[in-house]
């Protein structure tokens, strides 16, 4: 893991305001407004609201946000401090978590599209080979070359 005083930092126009920063930490961290949101127990709105810079969060709540995100809480107040690394492949925990969370996911979703394509496919091969299956049996019929 580097050293977080020789790593450098994320720097953005958007970081001027507690929201811009608040936006930045979330994307650089992989994490969905949902997961966030659900992580620490408010609604999506909230957040969009202080990513928006239309309300702020309580000081108890900027300490979880900054400890989910993986930066602290005085650069999420101020700029100034430990804020996402820039072009690392190294992501706090959480973040790695949430990731690793969607992925299962939508492994999941895959198996199970493909169990379902697949039940598809043998009931129309069924078909097809019940209706062959049937005209062969009918003989020939009357009129036919």
């Amino acid at each position: 893991m580097p050293n977080r005083n020789s790593a450098s930092r994320m720097i953005d126009s958007s970081d001027d305001t507690l929201g811009g920063r608040l936006s930045t930490a979330r994307d650089a961290a992989g994490i969905s407004l949902v997961d966030l949101s659900n992580r620490l127990g408010v609604r999506k709105e909230s957040l969009l609201n202080w990513e928006a810079d239309r309300c702020e969060p309580r000081p108890s709540r900027l300490i979880d946000l900054a400890g989910i995100l993986g930066v602290s809480p005085v650069w999420l107040i101020t700029g100034h401090g430990y804020g996402p690394l820039e072009e690392t492949d190294e992501l706090p925990l959480e973040a790695l978590q949430v990731q690793l969370r969607r992925l299962n996911d939508a492994h999941q979703e895959c198996g199970r599209l493909i169990r379902q394509i697949s039940q598809q496919i043998e009931r129309y091969e069924d078909r097809q080979n019940g209706k062959r299956g049937l005209s062969d049996l009918d003989g020939p019929v009357i009129g036919r070359a």
